[in-house]
């Protein structure tokens, strides 16, 4: 009896010591608030990627999960504070919506200063991950994205720029306001997520909006005329709370930095174009609209207003000037395929 006693403890005594080898570590578990839902195309072209490649590369180790449709807090300017507060260890923003704390993206935002989705994404990933760009102390950016520049999508007829004059134009930021401004048009800020509501109600006649969004956020379905003057790119990034990121194991912040910053760019670069070339094919394929180009004349009354915008940007303070030319910089870097 005595000899079975001392086998039973000592079997328990191995099995105390070899759980622990043996034991499987939980995953580090992550929340990304976004504020939309997670069908639209922006989580498609920059949410999805990353998220899906963390989930699949980082399995046992890092494990992000998404709470769309503003679960976690749905006012736009706001998603920002969800990761700095802690209710969120990831976040979608659009930094234009929330100017005070990002001051700096207002150079991004510069109207004229981008042709192509292309180069805004990378000029905007090179100056995140350079760290010059204020507000974002608190936060890593995972992800810097720039939409193609803005058009044109408005409900009253439009034949040229000079019929958008007292017109009210949803935007995505300030520098677009004011373009809008010296063109003789309202700049009203809006959430692309109320948009179409907005335009439907009379609140506003159209949006500055990138193609691939129209049908997506329902603004295709509430407009007819379509003027495509390009402006700005509408600035998106995917945060993380820097202070989340530094207590991850080494393991798990590997993973995370694998899928950010020039491998994010890239995904996003490729979802949206395509996105926004299906946008284009539909909406030429639809005999109600009616598709502009902007003439030379308009054009040209256009380019003047975006460098005025562009110079009064820079004036206001040596960082602005900084910005701008780090900004074209980078801007040369990306046009020769560096």
């Amino acid at each position: 009896m005595y000899q079975q006693r001392t086998c039973a403890a000592a079997s328990l005594l191995i099995a105390t010591l070899l759980a622990p080898v043996g034991a499987v570590a939980e995953p580090a578990k992550l929340k990304l608030a976004f504020y939309s839902s997670d069908q639209s195309m922006i989580y498609r072209a920059a949410v999805k990627p990353f998220v899906d490649a963390v989930n699949a590369d980082g399995r046992g180790v890092v494990e992000i999960a998404v709470f769309p449709a503003g679960a976690l807090g749905k006012d736009l300017p706001q998603q920002h504070m969800l990761v700095i507060d802690g209710a969120a260890d990831l976040a979608f923003l659009v930094p234009g919506m929330a100017p005070g704390q990002f001051v700096d993206n207002a150079a991004i935002e510069l109207p004229g200063l981008f042709q192509n989705i292309r180069e805004a994404t990378l000029a905007y990933t090179r100056l995140a991950s350079g760290g010059v760009l204020r507000g974002y102390e608190d936060l890593i950016v995972l992800g810097a994205y720039g939409t193609e520049p803005e058009a044109f999508h408005v409900r009253p007829k439009v034949t040229g720029l000079s019929d958008l004059a007292g017109l009210k134009i949803r935007t995505n930021n300030p520098m677009e306001g004011l373009f809008l401004q010296k063109i003789g048009a309202e700049p009203v800020p809006m959430g692309v997520n109320v948009t179409a509501e907005a335009i439907s109600k009379g609140t506003v006649s159209g949006a500055l909006i990138a193609a691939p969004m129209l049908y997506d956020m329902g603004i295709a379905r509430v407009t007819t005329y379509h003027y495509f003057l390009k402006t700005s790119t509408a600035p998106l990034a995917l945060v993380m709370s820097k202070r989340v990121f530094n207590e991850l194991p080494p393991p798990a912040r590997d993973v995370i930095k694998k899928y950010a910053g020039s491998w994010a760019a890239a995904r996003f670069i490729e979802i949206f174009e395509a996105l926004g070339s299906q946008a284009l094919n539909q909406l030429d394929a639809d005999p109600r609209r009616t598709i502009l180009y902007p003439s030379t004349q308009d054009q040209e009354r256009a380019n003047k207003a975006f460098s005025e915008v562009a110079d009064e940007f820079a004036g206001k303070a040596a960082k602005n000037r900084e910005l701008v030319a780090l900004l074209k910089k980078e801007l040369t870097a990306v046009r020769s395929g560096q």
